[in-house]
């Protein structure tokens, strides 16, 4: 077993006790590497890789709150970005998809030979490595948004609307607004049944919509959403005007 030249600092992300120690122990006995934080979920992993700024993050595929393929997307933001290592149960589609897109991973229960393999091997994912495991994630928990140097984890749940201006999207809550860089279009696809698009360039979150009014000013009437938490209001297009009677 040769020595690393440099040592590699690790993230452990699993939400079982025992594999993190398993995992923990396996570490110890591989030369230049050490544990520099664990996480029992993939929103605690990316908290603590922006405190801690592993080289190396170990991310279970499947965990409660974010699972580690939500996290390996949301670490792609981070910097520097963190090599990504993925450790499995027995998934076939999982498996299958690593396979055939030259993704890392570590099949459960893991050995140390496999372990050090892995982690001299440990690359950084490739935008259409993420693309292809997209099959394999369920809805995002949160969306990440890089602010000032850091990534802020912004629950779904907590979002009232989202509004295109230009090459940006506002996200609004009821706190503050975000900028991010995505499609509204690929949003209201992924997030079907989540968010009502009350217009073009706007969809919004249905338990923060708490009625509707008819604003009358220069021209024509103009229906608006009236929203809980926040004192503004979203435009309903003509289009969507169904969506009133149906309330």
């Amino acid at each position: 077993m040769t020595e690393m030249t440099t040592r590699l600092s690790i993230l452990i992300a699993d939400d079982e006790p025992p594999a993190r120690n398993r995992l923990r122990d396996l570490l110890e006995e591989i030369p230049g590497v050490y544990v520099i934080a664990e996480a029992k979920n993939g929103k605690e992993a990316i908290e603590l890789a922006m405190l801690h700024k592993p080289d190396v993050m170990l991310l279970d595929i499947r965990m409660p709150v974010m699972d580690g393929l939500e996290a390996a997307a949301h670490a792609q933001k981070l910097d520097p970005k963190p090599l990504v290592i993925f450790t499995t149960a027995y998934d076939a589609h999982a498996i299958q998809a690593f396979d055939l897109n030259a993704i890392d991973y570590l099949l459960k229960p893991i050995r140390s030979e496999r372990l050090q393999t892995a982690i001299q091997k440990a690359q950084s994912l490739l935008p259409k490595q993420l693309e292809a495991l997209k099959p394999l994630q369920k809805k995002r928990t949160h969306l990440s948004i890089y602010e000032r140097g850091k990534v802020i984890l912004v629950p779904i749940e907590d979002i009232i609307y989202l509004r295109a201006e230009l090459k940006y999207l506002t996200v609004r809550t009821a706190s503050r607004e975000y900028l991010l860089e995505e499609s509204l279009t690929h949003l209201e696809t992924e997030f079907a049944g989540q968010f009502l698009r009350l217009h073009r360039n706007c969809l919004v979150a249905p338990q923060y919509i708490v009625g509707y009014e008819k604003n009358s000013g220069e021209g024509e009437n103009q229906w608006v959403a009236l929203l809980k938490d926040i004192p503004e209001t979203i435009a309903v297009s003509r289009r969507q005007q169904h969506l009133i009677k149906s309330s």
